[in-house]
């Protein structure tokens, strides 16, 4: 076959294939031309769905159409002049491109040596028959749609965005709107006339918000204050809104299209016109709060004052007042309180609210002390106030009662505390506290004062205030001089608190004094309260001490001949006490208190050996020790912690390191074990502070330094450790190795500034001293029930308990079985610990990690 006829072959099979390249030649050349005007149709269509042309004016509208018509007439033309037909060669062109080796042009191709050898001639025809199968297999070639070239904005994308826009949120209805416009138009159409409303009740009443629409005519109950919310669609006039409800001064055109008023009387809210609708407005008023009850106001044993109260309202309480004023018709006026009070305003107190659950009816307490105040013990005037959502005020609940306040058995501390209010009361009973002081001091031989610094003290404030006598008793003196004298009363009263015994005395005196003067029942449950309390903490105290090895062996007969008590006789001893008097057995009571007294002065308590103690209650005192300062160190960390998150947070926290009578983490109590020599020494001013070194090295370092001075001391401590082959005491000691290594890792922890992976460590070296001592403390009771088996002629009823009578615990301590906190006081300690997690949580400037673990508190409590 010839050269030309074989390619003529090959281009009648691509006939189909070279008309289809040819119309997406034109494809391409139309989109580049016309881009331009589809554009800008898509954003005319896009603003007419919108609806803009019904928010300008006719002339915008009209001068806005006349631009875009000729810009479009414009994009048109200039694409007719752009746009040309492709020819065939264009399409052979881009059809060879698109194939490897340009067969098409092979075939069109002749060769250079027409006459030449048969070698080359058949060369050449087998060229052109792999040309003409290559092209045979030619596919339509994909078109070139791109015009970024000449769009380089992307205007066009744009123009699509707000089309696209306008076929979601338009209607292509509203281009009818454009035959409005025109000139020769009929008069145009108005919408038909249309109307929604809502009434939103107060929030504070928690109802839902209702639609009018949905509502159908006739009687409406709504809460008043309920606001209504009415707009108006259509032309101007076609609805109105007349209302009797509102008792509004400046009342707008009833066809304004937007209206907003407040519901504050009965009447008709009507919507005039086409599909118009009436209703008759019911208001549902807002009752006033109401203070409906007041308890009988009562004394704690601390001295607060408990007035409970109810409180009620249809809706809820938002806050209330207490105002105490003092009686002053009722005071008896003599003595001291003869003379007209310098200070007679109202105390003003806050009405405590429920922190959880619903205010609209509640019972809550007023709780203070005014033990301190003048007016305690004198009568006054409580008037109680609620104020609800709506800003309504209670009408005023009036109690009058004497101020319940700290009462003072102590014929001594009684004299002070009412000198002291004499004092306060008035000036004028500045020379008439002077006398009695002189008087109360002046024979201090016979009795009166129970030691010598209690007269010493007394005749230092009586100098103070005849000093000051004189210059009119200035304000500053006056606070002092009540000051001390209150200080000294309640010294006198509680006694000294370092010294148990005479704790217990004291307790024990008052409560005999109460029960001799006639004491009210609440009076007297206080006081006994305060003697179990007393007799514990001395309990405690001689439990902790060691018998005296000094004791010659007739003492040590005598001893062994006394009475022997444990903790329970005297538990029973006291409810025995207790159980009289509330049957109101006065005298029997008294007569079982002396009993008491006796008992307790003959009371020796045993020990179970003589000398220093045994090496097994060393290391568990040890132990304890160390626990305590490794707790005391996390405790830091811990703050360290909370400071990175909440730099402004507030430090001073209680037990935080320099306050005093408080032994470091890292320093045993004794100053003997933990000892760092790295750490600053306290001067002669018992300041404390920190030398330069340690200042640059960081609290970070201190921390593991006094973590690394931990980790040595368990060292010295596990040498020699009772209780080795027994199982218990191996077990103690694979304990005490995991918090070594505990400690070593939050020492490493503390070094590398992780305070987090610190305190994790800290706290599994807790938990390893803690298992560690029960364990060592059940091998120490083991071997002493091996002891009590082998010794002859020896009491057994002691055996396994304490000096006491108690049973040890499972670390080898006594164990109290007695609760922290006893009586009411628990119940008040709880509600301010509630209280503070409640504020703290919400504190927005506090990290997220603890306010989710507040909160996760106040879920669980």
């Amino acid at each position: 076959m010839a050269q030309a006829d074989r390619a003529k072959a090959v281009l009648s099979k691509l006939s189909w294939v070279l008309s289809l390249t040819r119309l997406g030649l034109f494809s391409e050349r139309v989109i580049r031309a016309f881009w331009p005007v589809w554009s800008l149709i898509f954003v005319v269509s896009a603003a007419l769905m919108m609806g803009l042309q019904d928010v300008l004016s006719l002339e915008l509208v009209w001068a806005a159409g006349v631009l875009c018509l000729a810009a479009l007439l414009f994009f048109i033309w200039q694409g007719v002049r752009r746009i040309t037909l492709p020819s065939r060669d264009e399409a052979l062109q881009r059809l060879d491109d698109t194939l490897p080796g340009r067969p098409v042009q092979s075939l069109l191709d002749q060769p250079a040596l027409r006459e030449s050898d048969p070698a080359t001639q058949a060369l050449w025809q087998a060229h052109q028959r792999r040309m003409a199968d290559k092209a045979a297999s030619a596919r339509v070639p994909k078109p070139n749609w791109v015009v970024s070239h000449l769009d380089p904005f992307g205007l066009r994308f744009t123009a699509l965005l707000l089309f696209c826009v306008a076929l979601l949120f338009g209607s292509v209805h509203r281009v009818g709107s454009l035959s409005d416009m025109a000139p020769n138009s009929a008069a145009p159409s108005i919408a038909a006339a249309s109307w929604e409303g809502w009434v939103s009740p107060p929030r504070y009443t928690g109802l839902p918000t209702l639609y009018l629409n949905d509502l159908p005519a006739g009687q409406l109950t709504l809460p008043v204050g309920s606001q209504v919310t009415l707009r108006l669609y259509g032309e101007v006039g076609a609805l109105t809104v007349n209302e009797t409800v509102s008792a509004r001064t400046e009342v707008p055109s009833a066809a304004d299209s937007a209206q907003s008023f407040e519901l504050n009387k009965d009447g008709t809210l009507e919507i005039a016109g086409e599909n118009g609708r009436q209703w008759q407005v019911a208001l549902i008023p807002d009752a006033r709060p109401e203070v409906t009850n007041v308890g009988e106001a009562t004394v704690s044993s601390r001295g607060e004052m408990t007035l409970p109260f109810s409180v009620k309202d249809d809706y809820e309480v938002v806050d209330g007042s207490a105002r105490l004023a003092l009686n002053l018709d009722r005071v008896s006026r003599r003595h001291g309180l003869k003379f007209d009070p310098e200070n007679t305003d109202p105390l003003d107190l806050v009405l405590p609210l429920p922190v959880t659950g619903q205010r609209d009816a509640f019972d809550e307490n007023l709780i203070d002390d005014f033990s301190a105040h003048p007016w305690a013990h004198l009568p006054v005037e409580v008037t109680l106030q609620a104020r609800d959502a709506a800003g309504q005020l209670s009408e005023p609940k009036v109690v009058q009662f004497d101020l319940p306040a700290r009462r003072f058995f102590d014929p001594m501390a009684n004299a002070l505390v009412e000198m002291r209010r004499d004092l306060l009361w008035s000036r004028e009973n500045a020379t008439r506290v002077a006398q009695l002081m002189r008087a109360i001091s002046h024979r201090p031989d016979e009795g009166v004062f129970r030691k010598d610094k209690d007269y010493l003290r007394l005749r230092t404030i009586l100098r103070h205030l005849e000093r000051v006598i004189p210059a009119g008793l200035p304000d500053e003196d006056r606070k002092a001089i009540t000051d001390e004298l209150w200080a000294f009363a309640i010294e006198l009263e509680e006694g000294d608190l370092d010294d148990a015994l005479e704790r217990m005395e004291r307790a024990r005196e008052r409560l005999a004094e109460a029960m001799k003067n006639g004491a009210s029942p609440e009076e007297i449950a206080r006081l006994m309260q305060e003697l179990r309390e007393a007799t514990r903490d001395y309990m405690r105290q001689l439990a902790q001490q060691s018998p005296s090895s000094e004791q010659t062996p007739g003492e040590q007969q005598q001893a062994q001949n006394r009475m022997e008590m444990n903790q329970s006789d005297i538990q029973r001893m006291m409810d025995r006490i207790q159980e009289l008097m509330e049957q109101g057995r006065m005298a029997e009571a008294q007569q079982a208190l002396e009993e008491f007294q006796r008992m307790m002065e003959n009371m020796q308590v045993t020990q179970g050996g003589q000398g220093e103690p045994s090496p097994g209650q060393q290391a568990m005192d040890q132990l304890g020790e160390m626990l305590r300062d490794q707790q005391g160190l996390s405790d830091e960390a811990f703050r360290d912690l909370q400071e990175q998150f909440n730099p402004n947070g507030q430090p001073g926290q209680p037990g935080q390191q320099g306050q005093p009578g408080q032994s470091q983490p890292g320093q045993s109590q004794n100053g003997q074990s933990g000892q760092n020599p790295g750490q600053s020494q306290q001067g002669e001013n018992g300041s404390g502070e920190q030398g330069e070194g340690q200042g640059e090295r960081g609290l970070e370092g201190e921390l593991a330094d006094r973590q690394q001075a931990l980790r040595q001391e368990l060292q010295r401590q596990q040498q020699g450790l009772p209780g080795q082959g027994t199982p218990e005491g191996d077990a103690a000691r694979e304990a005490l190795d995991r918090a070594g290594e505990a400690m070593d890792g939050a020492e490493d922890a503390l070094r590398n500034d992780d305070l987090a992976e610190a305190i994790d460590r800290q706290a599994d070296a807790m938990e390893a001293l803690r298992e560690g001592m029960r364990n060592l403390g059940e091998a120490l009771a083991q071997n002493q029930e091996g002891e009590g088996q082998e010794g002859d002629g020896q009491n057994t009823r002691g055996a396994g308990l304490d000096p006491l009578g108690r049973n040890p615990g499972e670390t080898g301590l006594s164990n109290s079985e007695e609760g922290l906190l006893q009586g009411e006081d628990i119940y008040r300690r709880a509600r301010e610990i509630l209280d503070e997690i409640r504020r703290r949580a919400g504190e927005e400037e506090r990290p997220e990690i603890e306010r989710n673990y507040l909160n996760r508190l106040l879920d669980r409590f």
